[in-house]
């Protein structure tokens, strides 16, 4: 999943992704370098993180 639709996913922003997504246990891939870099997250890592969110 590219940003936009993980945070579209997650029901999050865009920006919450590229700042708090990584701090939070999510873990992003990168592709590229520079500018165009992008990146990428694993369906089934998101999926599995928000499994995890789940109050007890």
């Amino acid at each position: 999943m590219d940003v936009k639709e993980t945070a579209e996913y997650l029901n999050m922003s865009v920006t919450w992704i590229y700042k708090e997504a990584p701090r939070s246990g999510l873990t992003p891939y990168k592709f590229g370098r520079g500018r165009n870099a992008k990146i990428q997250f694993k369906v089934s890592e998101v999926q599995g993180w928000v499994r995890q969110q789940k109050l007890g």
